[in-house]
């Protein structure tokens, strides 16, 4: 994955300046992508593109348990979240629902990333290159569960996609014992 940093040099960034509470009775999830991070940086939705990544310190995501936080994040265009470390709760939500990629790094990668950096994330090399500055680094390895639930939530996020062939990707990772029923897989 290549994107680009909007960085946060803090820690405990909270889920309620994240998706801000007044805004949880929002189901449209594009409505609520527009208040991404309103708590924290106002103009957060009108400078992040589709692809970005958001870096940030400790603690990201801590605070309540809102599935709307990484919701929010991912439909405003966020693919991952760099951090050195989660809210177990957030990391959580984010991956079982398969909004985002919660990447843990180290203090080398925090200290090394700058806002606007051009990055590409590895994931089976556990490697993250920073393309604006030619450095690389180490990101914390997934475990052996959350890879695989990284692997099926990915996968069945693409179908989601207007316009991707997701046909193909489906085929190769779960055979032909599949139905498609109103956009929703059913493996058989």
């Amino acid at each position: 994955m290549k994107g680009n940093i909007i960085k946060y040099a803090q820690d405990n960034i909270d889920t309620d300046v994240i998706i801000p509470g007044q805004y949880l009775k929002v189901h449209d999830y594009a409505e609520l992508a527009t208040h991404a991070m309103e708590g924290l940086d106002p103009d957060f939705h009108s400078k992040v593109k589709e692809g970005d990544f958001i870096l940030s310190g400790k603690n990201f995501g801590c605070g309540s348990s809102r599935e709307h936080a990484p919701i929010a994040l991912s439909h405003s265009g966020i693919k991952a979240v760099l951090a050195l470390s989660f809210a177990r709760i957030f990391y959580r939500n984010a991956v079982d629902g398969a909004f985002l990629l919660p990447i843990e790094i180290d203090e080398d990668a925090y200290d090394g990333i700058s806002e606007g950096d051009e990055i590409n994330i590895d994931i089976s090399n556990n490697e993250i290159k920073n393309i604006t500055k030619n450095q690389s680094y180490k990101m914390k390895p997934f475990s052996e569960i959350i890879g695989k639930i990284i692997a099926a939530g990915w996968s069945l996020q693409v179908q989601a996609r207007p316009g991707l062939k997701w046909e193909k990707l489906f085929l190769k990772r779960f055979g032909s014992h599949m139905l498609l029923l109103k956009n929703k897989m059913v493996l058989l």
